[in-house]
């Protein structure tokens, strides 16, 4: 005597599937039933599909797509666990994206409220830039800026990588002339990514394909009490708060989302041959999305902007010591610019140093 076979109800009470759900996964080929009686219609089940069908609900719960459940199902236990891992990696990462922005802006509303605007003292920053070819390269396609209001750095590539990333910065120096109050800020700086983004593809559009060239972006916009993140690519900003060092920017690399995802650790990432390859950046056909965020000032503060010219060859403990120690902005840069050098120099180097002083 064959397997006796359970109806769609059966099936959907032992599944917790809707027979709704059931007629669609069957249309998509996700779930299909043992037999389909060829004059009714009628869809019947086998037992052992229950286990499958209760992994694609649970998978659904996840929020996971049908054509990834698809996948998924077609692997092996232990394949088709490290999928799951790597799914709910990357959902933890875009969650914590809109976190971000969420933060933003609840604190950019409640600052509107001049009556839980807080108060504090008057701020100023102090700042010194540096761009250098290194040791290897032939030209340097880096691009970095420090001014009263704007700090940013932008890492070409490509044979157009030079004016793409001086395209990017230039777009943003307008900011430095143009008032941006607090409340403004997320606008502000949505339109100057717009902006620095069709100029990269002016700048290399009759030079080379556009998609052969581009750049990064990493910014901040001062407010006076306040600084603006933009951030696109693995340029980096770093923090030394009170002695210690915080990397506040997170790098949109293949290495990386494959660290996110649980697929590389942090010290194969740093060795890997695909660390430099990018997944978000302004240039043709590039994902150009940015990572905004507003960073509270302290008196005291020190931000460092970089390209990974220097974060890919001088370690973290050593970029701590050289921000920590007293003396201005402009020694820090070009003690940094020659510990990359001191490393080998294998790539252009950018720096920029920019202190939060108490103003007076």
């Amino acid at each position: 005597m064959g397997t006796e076979l359970l109806t769609i109800g059966a099936f959907a009470k032992a599944t917790r599937l809707s027979p709704k759900a059931l007629r669609l996964y069957d249309e998509l080929g996700l779930l299909p039933p043992a037999r389909v009686d060829p004059v009714s219609g009628y869809r019947r089940y086998a037992p052992e599909q229950v286990e499958r069908a209760r992994l694609v609900a649970w998978l659904r719960r996840l929020g996971m797509p049908l054509v990834r459940i698809r996948h998924v199902c077609s692997l092996d236990a232990r394949a088709a666990a490290g999928e799951i891992r790597a799914f709910w990696a990357r959902a933890e990462a875009e969650a914590a994206a809109r976190r971000d922005l969420a933060a933003f802006l609840v604190d950019h509303l409640t600052r509107k409220d001049p009556a839980v605007a807080p108060l504090s003292p008057a701020l100023n920053l102090r700042y010194a830039a540096a761009s250098d070819i290194g040791l290897v390269r032939e030209s340097n396609q880096d691009t970095a800026y420090a001014g009263s209001r704007l700090l940013a750095v932008a890492d070409g590539y490509g044979a157009g990588g030079a004016p793409a990333s001086a395209a990017a910065v230039g777009a943003l120096r307008r900011l430095e002339d143009d008032g941006v109050p607090a409340g403004g800020l997320l606008n502000v700086l949505a339109d100057a990514v717009e902006e620095a983004e069709r100029a990269v593809y002016d700048a290399v559009g009759a030079g080379c394909a556009p998609e052969a060239a581009g750049t990064t972006l990493t910014a901040m916009l001062w407010t006076g009490s306040q600084l603006g993140l933009v951030h696109i690519g693995d340029s980096r900003v770093y923090l030394l708060r009170d002695g210690e060092l915080f990397q506040i920017t997170h790098d949109h690399t293949v290495v990386q989302s494959m660290v996110d995802e649980g697929r590389l650790t942090p010290e194969e990432a740093a060795s890997h041959p695909q660390r430099s390859l990018l997944v978000r950046a302004l240039g043709g056909g590039a994902d150009a999305r940015a990572e905004m965020r507003l960073q509270d000032a302290r008196s005291g503060d020190r931000y460092l902007l970089c390209s990974d010219g220097l974060s890919t060859v001088v370690p973290g403990d050593e970029i701590r010591r050289v921000l920590a120690a007293p003396g201005e902005p402009g020694r820090a840069v070009g003690e940094l610019v020659a510990l990359a050098n001191g490393s080998g120099g294998p790539d252009n180097v950018s720096c920029v140093v920019a202190d939060v002083v108490t103003a007076g």
